[in-house]
């Protein structure tokens, strides 16, 4: 079940967003809680992705991070799709 609060999120699915594919990948990662979650930026994630996987994810798993940190910051759920303009400002931005 999908957290309705922040502080109720005690496992990575429970996270709005987060299924069981993407919560393998955060703790290939070495993120087991939400809270190791929120303590870092999506694009550090993201790219610690990249570097243990050895290739880029795909941006829409930024964008799903960026959405997770948002519900995790002020607890609102958004769907991710809607933080695919931010997202693909920090991949450009990132790429400088």
């Amino acid at each position: 079940m999908k957290a309705r609060r922040p502080e109720q999120a005690r496992e990575l699915e429970e996270l709005p967003n987060i299924g069981r594919a993407i919560a393998a990948d955060l703790r290939a990662v070495g993120i087991m809680e939400p809270l190791q979650l929120a303590e870092q930026t999506p694009l550090s994630v993201y790219l610690r992705l990249a570097a243990v996987m050895g290739k880029r994810p795909d941006p829409c798993v930024l964008y799903t991070l960026l959405a997770a940190r948002h519900f995790l910051d002020s607890g609102e759920a958004r769907p991710w799709w809607l933080f695919t303009a931010e997202g693909r400002r920090l991949l450009r931005d990132a790429e400088r």
